[in-house]
Formats: structure tokens, sequence, C-alpha cells
């Protein structure tokens, strides 16, 4: 293969990787045709809190922590509802905490080797485990990059924001481990490969920097201090970590908000999204259907300049990481693990994750029904 030829494969794979980075690149320059670029749009405390997030779990992900917290609850005697259990119940929670993708980046990997060494199909498990990362990761501000937005663009307290994701989260929680609980049990006999954690010290710094960055999300440290603290210390410790930064996701988050800020200019569209948003009820189903179709974290900031009811913006876009793969680009994460170290076809695997989604909705919208007209 030459080299023109290398190019243009590079070229191909990066845009099927980074279609989301594209378009929100592509219409933040073309909207700033329309009146300039709106750079005041652009929340500079958001990308510095996700910065922060990003170092911090990266440092933690590359000390194995979860991976040894993992191995350390399974057992060579295991029956295959246990690992179910445990595998669920490991992202649902980490996901609060680490982020869904990292959540998933992290346990669906050990799922699949269980799978391989126990010899039974992991198909269903990562369906379940990418639904525990989605919905888990509803719970706190940091779980999720559409969450960290809205807490910080509405300027909620710590109540506010979990009065309306704790219920939902207890609800998704209980929902998860019977749709566990009902499956077929079979008894399974695992080798686990024992994990040892290194540069102990280093662990414990990094949680100490992650309290740092829960500080500032909850607005108990001023989040530009701990910008610095992250930066200065990453930099002293362990400089290899800014490479692993997602770049990509930051620069698609400042194009998607200049761009927000370009359109909301514009009476027209002002008009016509005011429009759509009528009431909570509208406002939850217009999130959720959007993120079937543009993902949840561009719906979040598309929907949030327009509208006061951050409860429903909250409820919808998270519900809607459901379904399709597109609403969540954690979900794309567990397909292209299970895609490529299986033999499943991407049909199948898609077909299994929007059935499951359609039960888990069925649960999930009668109680944010339930959250948003009473609560």
């Amino acid at each position: 293969m030459d080299s023109k030829s290398l190019d243009k494969q590079k070229l191909k794979e990066f845009c099927k990787h980074e279609i989301v980075l594209i378009v929100s690149v592509v219409l933040a320059i073309a909207s700033s045709f329309i009146n300039g670029p709106n750079f005041g749009s652009i929340s500079y405390k958001d990308l510095m809190l996700l910065f922060d997030l990003m170092i911090v779990v990266t440092a933690l992900k590359e000390f194995k922590v979860l991976d040894y917290i993992g191995t350390k609850l399974l057992h060579k005697d295991n029956s295959s509802r246990r690992i179910y259990i445990i595998m669920v119940t490991l992202t649902f929670f980490s996901s609060m905490l680490i982020t869904d993708d990292v959540a998933l980046i992290t346990f669906v990997p050990l799922a699949l080797v269980l799978a391989k060494k126990a010899n039974f199909n992991p198909v269903k498990l990562v369906v379940f485990q990418t639904m525990a990362a989605i919905l888990g990761c509803a719970l706190t501000p940091m779980g999720s990059s559409q969450n960290l937005y809205i807490f910080t663009h509405f300027d909620l307290t710590s109540g506010e924001f979990f009065a309306v994701t704790l219920p939902m989260a207890i609800v998704a929680f209980i929902f998860l481990l019977v749709l566990v609980l009902v499956q077929k049990n079979k008894k399974l006999d695992v080798a686990i490969e024992e994990i040892h954690i290194k540069h102990k010290k280093l662990t414990i710094l990094y949680f100490v920097l992650f309290l740092v960055v829960l500080a500032s999300v909850f607005k108990l440290l001023n989040y530009e201090y701990a910008f610095i603290i992250i930066l200065v210390v990453t930099f002293f410790v362990n400089k290899k970590l800014f490479k692993r930064v997602d770049y990509s996701l930051l620069i698609t988050f400042t194009g998607f908000f200049i761009f927000i800020g370009n359109v909301s200019a514009i009476p027209a569209v002002k008009t016509l999204v005011s429009g759509l948003l009528t009431d909570p009820i509208h406002t939850y189903f217009i999130s959720l259907i959007l993120s079937q179709f543009i993902s949840n974290v561009p719906v979040t900031l598309l929907l949030s300049p327009f509208t006061h009811d951050f409860k429903s913006i909250v409820l919808g876009v998270n519900a809607g990481g459901l379904f399709s793969l597109i609403g969540s680009m954690a979900s794309i994460i567990s397909y292209k693990f299970v895609i490529s170290e299986t033999k499943t076809s991407p049909i199948t695997y898609i077909k299994k994750f929007a059935f499951y989604s359609l039960i888990a909705f069925c649960v999930i919208i009668p109680t944010a029904m339930v959250l948003i007209i009473f609560f």
C-alpha cells in the first residue's frame, strides 16, 4: 500500500471515529458566517472541569485501580448470574464518578475476558453494562458531559440536581437488578488473573486530586484553582497524561458552544426552538427523541439556552442515551468492543440493545413523567 492510500485510509478512519467532532467544527464555522463567531458563548468553566476529570480518570485507569476492584469481587467459582450482577453493578456505580464511557472502556473488556474464559456469549452482558453506564452516570454532575453542562449552565445546587436524578437512579438500578435476576443462571468456572496496583503513592495522590475535582464541581472550591492544581501536579508528576486527554471531546464541545451561540442569536431560530419547548412534557420528549439522531450532548447544548426547565432536559437527554447507538457516545464504545472481539454481527447487537432499551423505556418514561409533574 502506497503512502497516498495510507493517508486516505487514515483520513477515512479519522472521519469514522470523529464524526461528531467534524460535525461540530463544520457547524461552528458555517454558522459563523451569519453574524460572526460568538466566542462569548464558550463555557470555559465546563471545558476546565472536563479537562480535570479526564486527567484524573486517565491516571486512575492507567494505575488499574478499577480492574483491581473488579477482579477482587470475582472468584474462580462463579455463576453467570453472579458475574452479571457484579459487572452491571460495577459499571452502574463507577459511571457516576468516572463517566459512562470510561466505565465501559474499563469493564466491558473485563466482561469479554470472563466470557471467553467461561465460554458464554457476552453480548447480553455487554448490553446490560451499556445500559447500566448510561443510567448510572445520570445521577451525578460528573457522570457525563451533558450533566456537567446542565449543572453549571443552570447554576444548580447539589440539592436541586439530586432531587431530580436520585429517584430516577434508584428506579433504574432496581430495574437493572430485576433484568439480571430473570436471566437463566448457569454454573461457570472462571480463571481470573491477579491484578496488582503499581505506583501506590501516585494512586493515592490522584485519588486526592479526584476529591479536588469533585470539590470544584460542587462549588466547594474555585474551578480555576482546581484547574491550576491539576495542571501543576500532573506536569511535575506524570506529563504523559497530557497526551492521553481526549482533546477531540474538548474541541467538539467548543464547536457546539460556538454553533449554539451563533444560531441562538438568530430571531427565527429562537422563536422556533422556544415554540417547541412549550411545557415540561414537550421538553422531555423532544430531548429524548432528538438524542436518538444527534446524540444527547449536542441536544443538551442546543436546547438549554431556550428553557429554564432543567428537570425535563436532564431526564430527557439521559434517557435519550438508550435505544439508538447514536444516542450516547458510550454506546458506540461497547458496540466496537463486541464487534471486534466476538463473532457477533452488528445487526444482532443493535437489535438486542434496542430491545432491552425499549423495555427500559417502559419503566423510565412513566417515572420521568411522575418526577416532572409532581416534583
